[in-house]
Formats: structure tokens, C-alpha cells, sequence
């Protein structure tokens, strides 16, 4: 933003001036230049402070899976989603300017064998929200153990380690915020029905999704890294994930809406009508990924956590 000059208010226009008599003679009476003097020494004073609270620009690079990469891809949504979270951080927070490193489908383990070549940039903030892959693809969770000893990529917590000594390698100062993934409905692709899978109410592997949410909480603390724990957020829980499910009646081959945890075990086929109709949306659009409502939750919890000092 532009500010007048200081001196501005007392300029006298050019055609206004009579240049036989001294502008002060021809008032009636003569001004005060001490109220001037005065004004312009106010104005120096409360100028640097002005400036002093103009929030210094930040960028935030974003690491994350499908739910940070449909951010600035609404279309594969089937525009169900208008806004993911990081343009709904940014709006809350518009000196903050985000690098989506969103990748589709990736697993922790995946972002950490390719690092070096995704094309991460030097930062102020970094936060990295995975895992929810790295559960479905049955992969090893790993203990704090695996990251303290950085024993390679094999498990998440190890490729967390990865992740973390390149954020630190192009900034070792700045900050870092890990979040976990949030509970999951059964996801059916809206692109491909035949993409699908059970939601977190049941284990993969012998593993929860809370054992790798665990980790990146146990990871979090020996760093002292702040987390968003969107796991153990109510309003994100399995029940909200959809209204309902719709479903055929293993008896009578009807359609019916199922809501949580009724339709937990009615088969559902690809060939079948897709199962979440708009009227399903709730905290996801798809069982997994978030809806308006969900994002704006997400949003709102990692706003709190940025505007920390």
C-alpha cells in the first residue's frame, strides 16, 4: 500500500499562489507550524511501528498423498469439492503461500525413495501429512526405534527419517508439522468403482491405522515437532465419514441406505451403483477423502498450530 507523503497536507497549489504577497500574510491567521512540526514527528515515530506489524511472508511447502494433491485438481473430485485445505489455510492465513507436493496414491515409503526427486524447494514451513497409504499397502508401521536409528525406509517411521533429514537439508531452520492421517470410511474411487477398500474400523496387516498414527506422534515429540492429530479428531471419525452407504439388500436385492456400522460387511460389486450419492457426502465425498466440510475441519485444526509462535 502506497502512503502520502508526510509533508502532503501542507502543499499549496501552484495556480493558488500570489507571488507578490507571503502565503502566511494573506491568511487571516497565520498557521501554527508547531502543530506541523508536531504532526510530521508523530508520523516518524509511528511509521517504523506500522511496518513492524506487517506479518512477513511465508512459504509452506505441503508434503502429503491424495488428500493434499486434489487440492489443485477439484476435477477428480467430480468437483464434489470446491476448496481442499491448503487454499482454506492460506485464505485464514494469506501470508502464507503453499507449494503442493501432494502426491496421488503415494505411501510415506514411496515419498522417501524419491526425495531427492520430486523437486522439493527450500522453505519457512514444511508439514507432512501420510501414512493412510502406507496402512492399506500393509506396510510395516516401524517403532521410534526405526526413525532414532534412521534404519532405512523399509518401514514408515524409518522413511519418515528420510523425509525429515531432506526438509533439514534445505532449511535446517525452518519448521515442521506432521499430520496424521484421519479415521477412514470404505472408499470407493468415483473415477473407478473398482478402486475400493474397507475403512480404518478394521485392521490390515495385523496393523491399525492408529499404530501409524502413534508413530508419527512418537516422532513428533522427540522432535518437538508440532502435530495435527486428525485421528482422534471426533468430527472425523469413521460415523462421519458418509451419511450412509447405499447398498443392495443381500435378501431382497433392493438398494437401501446403510449408515454406519450397518453397512459394514453388505458386499458391495464395482458393477453396482456407486455408493455414495451427494446426498451421502459428509465428512468425505468418498469414504476417504475429504468433502468441503471435512477440509474445512482439517483446515481449522492446522490453522491453530501455524499461528503458534
Amino acid at each position: 500500500m502506497k502512503h502520502a507523503h508526510p509533508t502532503a497536507a501542507i502543499v499549496v497549489a501552484a495556480d493558488h499562489i500570489d507571488k507578490k504577497k507571503p502565503i502566511f500574510r494573506s491568511m487571516k491567521k497565520p498557521l501554527n507550524c508547531n502543530i506541523f512540526k508536531r504532526s510530521f514527528l508523530v508520523i516518524l515515530l509511528i511509521a517504523p511501528l506500522l511496518s513492524m506489524t506487517r506479518q512477513q511472508e511465508i512459504k509452506w511447502v505441503a508434503i502429503g498423498d491424495s488428500i493434499t494433491y486434489l487440492n489443485d485438481h477439484l476435477n477428480e473430485t467430480r468437483n464434489r469439492v470446491t476448496r481442499g485445505y491448503l487454499t482454506r489455510v492460506t485464505e485464514q492465513l494469506p501470508y502464507i503461500h503453499y507449494v503442493n507436493q501432494g502426491h496421488n496414491g503415494w505411501t510415506t515409503v514411496g515419498i522417501a525413495k524419491e526425495i531427492d526427486k520430486i523437486g522439493l524447494v527450500k522453505a519457512d514451513l514444511y508439514s507432512v501429512f501420510l501414512g493412510t497409504n502406507d496402512w492399506w499397502s500393509a506396510l510395516p508401521a516401524g517403532t521410534i526405534n526405526d526413525y532414532e536409528k534412521d534404519t532405512g525406509i523399509a518401514t514408515t517411521a524409518g522413511a519418515y527419517r528420510k523425509i525429515i533429514n531432506k526438509l533439514r537439508s534445505l532449511n535446517d531452520k525452518a519448521r515442521i508439522v506432521l499430520i496424521t492421517p484421519m479415521q477412514r470410511g470404505d472408499f470407493v474411487y468415483i473415477g473407478n468403482a473398482k478402486n475400493n477398500a474397507y475403512g480404518s474400523y478394521q485392521d490390515k496387516n495385523k496393523q491399525s491405522l492408529e499404530d501409524f498414527v502413534k508413530v508419527i506422534a512418537a516422532i513428533g515429540k522427540l522432535e518437538h515437532f508440532p502435530v495435527v492429530d486428525l485421528y482422534h479428531q471426533k468430527s472425523l471419525s469413521v460415523k462421519k465419514a458418509v451419511k450412509f452407504k447405499r447398498l443392495k439388500d443381500p435378501v431382497t436385492g433392493a438398494y437401501k441406505n446403510y449408515k454406519y456400522p450397518r453397512w459394514v460387511g453388505v458386499p458391495f460389486q464395482p458393477s453396482d451403483e456407486y455408493p455414495y450419492p451427494p446426498a451421502a457426502v459428509d465428512m468425505t465425498y468418498d469414504g476417504l477423502h475429504p468433502s468441503d466440510k471435512g477440509n474445512a475441519v482439517i483446515a481449522k485444526q492446522i490453522v491453530k498450530v501455524f499461528r503458534q509462535n
